[in-house]
């Protein structure tokens, strides 16, 4: 059974940065796209960035854009998120997922339904 866990939120003031990772199990890692998506409360679940299997081609969500970076070291099964600049409205519980399919494009895993695995999440909290 495929795990990821997430690690590294909290709670920050506008402007600060934070880097949240996420651990995968799996022998299977380095062959899929991965992804962070983010809910605040009484809202959907929001893309925010996607890294393809080698790290070739990221993807971003357009609220975060030139601030946020996705990474990802297939040597020890984990993706990254740098959130630089943060801004109140980055509140939410952040989510790592995997793609679905093996060569799942970024630009495919801004739908949800492509995800084939989730975090438990990890939550951020940004004060103005």
């Amino acid at each position: 059974q495929e795990q990821l866990v997430e690690s590294g939120g909290g709670l920050v003031q506008a402007g600060d940065s934070l880097r949240l990772s996420c651990a995968a199990s799996g022998r299977t890692f380095s062959w899929y796209t991965m992804g962070w998506f983010r809910q605040a409360p009484g809202k959907e679940r929001e893309f925010v960035a996607a890294i393809t299997y080698n790290g070739g081609i990221t993807y971003y969500g357009d609220s975060v854009k030139g601030r946020f970076a996705i990474s990802r070291d297939n040597a020890k099964n984990s993706v990254y998120l740098q959130m630089n600049s943060l801004k109140p409205e980055d509140t939410a519980v952040y989510y790592c997922a995997k793609g679905k399919a093996a060569l799942t494009t970024t630009q495919a895993m801004r739908i949800p339904a492509n995800v084939g695995y989730w975090g438990q999440g990890t939550q951020v909290t940004v004060s103005s």
